[in-house]
Formats: structure tokens, sequence, C-alpha cells
């Protein structure tokens, strides 16, 4: 019998999928800070070093689609243990490279082994949260965060002590790596599909495709607005709005830090309003925050306006996990890597537009894409939905 069905929550998967979306986090966030010290010792030139780095993306997306064939062949408890140490060892790679084409190889598979286990851990995520019959993956998302900070000072704190790149990367890959492997004997055994209900009907391909393609853009714009942020957020301060060097970086980071909150506290509204509401919501935050912030632009304005964007945003990538990987007639993750899929190819579109606006006529309109995705999160909300889980594990509410 599931374990559902006699009230018993699985305590220690759920600690030990926080774990892997920690370890996670922190995996590549461990290498960001020391870009610097990889691109004196390659001899590489910011062209160089970008053209690099754009392989991490690269890779995610000739990866991310095959993340539902494998979850099919092998349990998302398998892959997202399995993916997550080859994640880890391939810091190990980055550490020791000594030419342009390894660093890129190397980012490649990082992408590839990212966007996998994003898919597998997510997928596990939901098993667990079947089971709790209430939400719980934004938690799980929160931890990224936090595992995201800790790896960026870790990485800091190893560039500040001049700890050569190779042992600093080779010790953060042993801690991750095994952490990893301790998670995967408290992780949920049998099919990934066994706490769901039998008897779904299956929907017509086109509109299942089309569900998948309207999360997947709902997720790109969420993501969007936290990519603009990472991306273009120190150029507008430093550039438009003359803020001190010290205060350039804190758009991304007051956007960061309430998204963190936000991930920590959403399965609580969730509960109580549903995913669709509370994205209503977040859409109407960004769109205020932010669109506020560029009609009386100011550095304060702006720090608060990307603070509550981020607070807008924190629960909407979690929600169309959740709603995909409910759609009836698809294998478990299936639609978890579709829609996957479909935001990180809006991500990597989004850094261009912004450039593009900015110099044909100015960042400050550039930046307009962030409202904007604002204003699409509204819209596309109807498609997650209302409630999350039931104390049955079902859904509550079908996404229409």
């Amino acid at each position: 019998m599931p374990e559902v069905a006699t009230g018993r929550r699985p305590v220690a998967a759920r600690l030990a999928v926080a774990t892997l979306f920690l370890v996670n986090g922190a995996s590549f966030a461990s290498v960001v800070p020391r870009y610097p010290e990889l691109k004196d010792a390659l001899a590489l030139s910011n062209a160089a070093l970008g053209t690099a780095i754009a392989a991490l993306p690269l890779g995610s997306l000739v990866a991310g689609l095959l993340a539902g064939p494998i979850l099919a062949r092998w349990r998302s408890s398998v892959v997202a243990v399995g993916c997550s140490v080859l994640l880890a060892a391939d810091l190990v790679v980055i550490g020791l490279v000594g030419h342009w084409w390894q660093l890129a190889a190397a980012f490649f598979l990082a992408g590839a082994m990212d966007a996998i286990v994003d898919v597998a851990m997510n997928a596990h995520g939901l098993r667990v949260q079947r089971r709790y019959g209430r939400s719980i993956v934004n938690s799980f998302h929160g931890m990224w965060s936090v595992g995201a900070i800790i790896g960026g000072a870790a990485g800091s704190l190893a560039a500040g002590a001049a700890l050569p790149l190779p042992a600093h990367l080779t010790a953060a890959a042993v801690v991750l790596a095994a952490a990893a492997v301790v998670c995967a004997r408290f992780l949920l055994p049998g099919r990934d599909d066994a706490e769901r209900t039998s008897g779904h009907r299956g929907r017509p391909r086109f509109k299942l495709l089309l569900a998948l393609l309207a999360l997947g853009a709902l997720c790109a714009a969420a993501a969007l607005v936290e990519d603009t942020a990472a991306s273009w957020g120190a150029v507008y301060l430093r550039d438009s709005l003359d803020a001190a060097p010290v205060l350039a970086g804190m758009a991304f980071v007051a956007l960061q830090a309430a998204q963190t909150v936000g991930r920590l506290t959403g399965d609580r509204l969730v509960d109580r309003f549903g995913n669709r509401a509370v994205a209503r919501i977040g859409g109407v935050a960004v769109l205020l925050g932010v669109g506020s912030a560029l009609v009386w632009p100011s550095v304060p304005s702006t720090l608060a306006g990307f603070a509550l964007a981020g607070w807008g945003v924190a629960t909407i990538i979690p929600a169309g996990f959740h709603a995909a990987d409910e759609l009836p007639g698809l294998p478990g993750g299936t639609g978890i890597a579709v829609v996957g899929w479909v935001y990180r190819l809006g991500i990597l579109a989004g850094p261009p537009v912004v450039g593009l606006l900015a110099d044909a006529v100015s960042l400050r309109l550039g930046l307009v894409v962030v409202p904007l995705a604002g204003v699409l999160i509204v819209l596309l909300a109807s498609r997650l939905p209302s409630r999350t889980a039931a104390p049955n594990g079902c859904s509550a509410a079908e996404p229409r």
C-alpha cells in the first residue's frame, strides 16, 4: 500500500531531496567566484571566456530533452544521485584544465549534468510531495538558493585565501559528491509513478504539447526576471544610475535574497491560496516592483523593485514543474524535462534582447522586458492548478 494512504510522511526522503538541491546549488556556484583566475591561467580574452561559459547553457539544451528517456530507464533517485556525483567530479576537471577547449568541454558537461539532475531531483521531490499531501517543493528550491550562497561564499573565501584552484575544487567535489551519495540511502524506493493515481485519461497530443509550451513560457518568464537582474542589474545601476561600485551588484543580491525567503515560506502560501493565485500575485509584484523603479529611477527604488520581483517569481518555476509532472498521459519526469528545456531556451534569448534595446535606445528601456514578463506570468498563471496536492496525493485541481 502506498505510504501516503497510511498518513506516514517520509521525513528522511524530504531531507535527502533538500540536500540534493543544496548540493546542486553549491556545485557550480563554487566555480563562479574563480572565473578571473581561470581567465588568467588560460590567458583568455573576454570573448574567449564568454564563449567557453556559453557552453554551459548549450550543454543544458542538448541534454535537457534526454532527461525524460533517462528517467524512464532508471529511477529518479538513481539519476539524481549519479549525475550529482558526475557534476561534482566535473569540478575537478575544471580545476585542472590547461586549454580553452578543455574548459569549454568541462562547462558543456556541467550544463548537461545540471539539466538532467534538475529534472531528476524535481521529479523525486514531487514524489515526496505527493506522500506529504501538501506543498513542500518550494522549500526544495529554497535550499538550492541556500546552496548557491554557500558555494559562492566558499569560492570567494578560497579565492581570497589564494587557495590553488585545483585544491579548492577537488575539496568541494569530494564534499558534494559524498553528500549526494549519502542521500541515496534515504530516497524513496520503487517506481517513480508509485504515488500516482491510475485512471487519468491522456490528453490529445496537440493539447498536451500546448500545455507544456505554455508552462515552459511561464517558467521562462520567471527565469527571465532572475537572469536580467544577474546580467544587467549591475550595469544599469553603475552606468544609468551612477551607483557606487559597492552597490552595483546589489540588484541581483536583493532579488536572490527575497527569492530565497519567498521559496522557504512559499509552501504555506501555496497551500492556502493555490499555485494559480500565488503566481498571479507574483506577476503583479514583478510588474509593479520593477515597473515603478523604471518610471521613477533611483538606486533605492531599483533595489526594492528587484527584491519585490524576486519574491514574486519565487514559487513560479516549482509550480510550473509540478503542473507539468501532473499532466496525464506522460511518463514521470517527461513533462518536467520539456518545460525545463523550453525555459532554458527562453533564458538564452533574454540577454541579447535586452542588449539590443539598450544599444538602440537605452538600458532603462531594455529592462522593460522584466515588467512585461510579469504581465506574461499573470496571463499564463491559468495553466497552473488552483490547488496543489490533496491529502490523498492527487492534485485537487488539474491545470486547465
